[in-house]
C-alpha cells in the first residue's frame, strides 16, 4: 500500500463527504465512512501542523531578513512593523 499523502486523504475526505451528503447510504455504511472520514481529518490536520512547524517567515529587522518560527508571529511574539 502507498504512503498516505495529504492530497490524497484530502480528495478521499471530499469523496466521503458527498458520499454522506448523499444520503443513500445505510447507517452501517454512514457509520463506516464517517469513521473512516475522522481518521483522515485527523491525518490530514496531523501534516497541517507538521507543515506550519517547519514554516519560516523572513522578517526585516534592523534592516536584515531574519527567519522566524511561523508560531512566534501567530501568537504574537513577534511584532511584524518592525
Amino acid at each position: 500500500m502507498a504512503k498516505q499523502t495529504f492530497e490524497n486523504a484530502l480528495a478521499r475526505l471530499e469523496q466521503l463527504t458527498e458520499e454522506l451528503e448523499d444520503g443513500d447510504l445505510s447507517l452501517d455504511k454512514s457509520l463506516k465512512k464517517f469513521d473512516e472520514g475522522i481518521k483522515l481529518a485527523a491525518f490530514c490536520n496531523s501534516s497541517l501542523t507538521d507543515a506550519r512547524a517547519k514554516v519560516e517567515l523572513l522578517l526585516s529587522k534592523d534592516g536584515q531578513l531574519e527567519p522566524v518560527p511561523f508560531n512566534e508571529i501567530d501568537n504574537g511574539d513577534q511584532d511584524v512593523s518592525e
